[in-house]
């Protein structure tokens, strides 16, 4: 058996059903240890940022050769985390079907898996793209795994706001593979992700905090009333909006950015506002309705880079 191997050809689900292996099997179960839907989500403030940077449409292969070593760094970092957190996600209802979890990979070979994709990630961008976006994507690995993961997650309510930096440096990964250099509109941006991710994931952490708790992860839902939660929910969210309107003179920004900046900001606000109100009305947590916000803080982080790239186009356009 190498060490990318399964350990072994069948495996059991959370729900303990047996799910026999094979090649399809195989690679869907490494494919899940990277997290998809997160990578997604990096991506959408990676692509539009290059946009921005070029001022009009940078070369397809200059996106796609960027898009790819993105991919694999956040890959890497989201392997390796499930590495570390194994035996939390054992714990969580949520994650307890993760193949590490069900056996279906096991932690040699999972480790293995995340230093490589790592390795492949800032290769790839150092030959293809530039030794400046391959640091950075270095560093990305770095936070997310050894800052948020190891340091912070298990001990502090803060983890998501100071470990969240890592999912902040894709913004600066796309403005660097254009420019190869790091300069103020891609901090703005940076602050962006900064000041969303803790609207962002909070709410997630409302839904479930009695998973985090049984796993003693100390997220601020856990150790803080509903009501002391939404009121930092609002006020990063009220930073975030502002962030993204600071983006208007410090890059330029047209008329197109500061609609979509204005209008979906301001929903983001209304949502977190709502939240607020019912945790002030004593709401359960089905009637605290948090994923509301979770799913909208989503829409609103694609909405408002949509307008970060589409914006430039539009005036190379006139």
């Amino acid at each position: 058996m190498t060490a990318l191997e399964p350990r072994s050809h069948a495996s059991t689900t959370g729900s303990g059903a047996v799910r026999t292996g094979g090649f399809r099997s195989v690679v869907h179960d490494y494919v899940a240890l990277t997290k998809p839907r997160i990578i997604e989500l990096l991506l959408v403030t990676t692509f539009p940022v290059m946009f921005l940077a070029e001022r009009g449409f940078p070369p397809a292969w200059l996106v796609a050769a960027t898009l790819v070593g993105g991919t694999l760094s956040a890959s890497s970092a989201n392997t390796l985390n499930c590495y570390l957190d194994r035996d939390i996600d054992k714990v969580m209802h949520r994650t307890s079907n993760r193949p590490l979890v069900t056996g279906a990979i096991t932690p040699r070979a999972a480790l293995v898996f995340g230093i490589v994709l790592g390795a492949l990630s800032v290769v790839w961008l150092g030959l293809l793209v530039n030794w400046l976006s391959a640091a950075l994507s270095l560093g990305a690995i770095v936070l997310y795994v050894g800052f948020y993961t190891m340091l912070l997650k298990r001990r502090t309510s803060q983890n998501i706001v100071w470990g969240g930096v890592a999912g902040c440096m894709p913004v600066l990964i796309g403005w660097s593979a254009v420019t190869n250099k790091v300069e103020w509109p891609a901090v703005v941006l940076f602050l962006v992700v900064f000041f969303w991710t803790p609207p962002h994931y909070w709410p997630l952490s409302m839904r479930f905090k009695e998973d985090y708790a049984a796993a003693h992860v100390p997220m601020l839902p856990v150790v803080a009333k509903d009501l002391a939660v939404a009121r930092q929910v609002v006020l990063y969210t009220w930073a975030t909006v502002a962030a993204s309107l600071a983006l208007v003179p410090v890059a330029s920004m047209g008329w197109l950015y500061l609609v979509v900046a204005v209008v979906s900001g301001a929903l983001f606000l209304v949502e977190a506002h709502r939240l607020l109100s019912r945790a002030r009305a004593g709401a359960d947590a089905k009637a605290l309705r948090a994923m509301r916000l979770f799913h909208y803080s989503i829409s609103y982080l694609t909405l408002l880079f949509l307008g970060v790239a589409i914006d430039p186009l539009l005036h190379l356009s006139l």
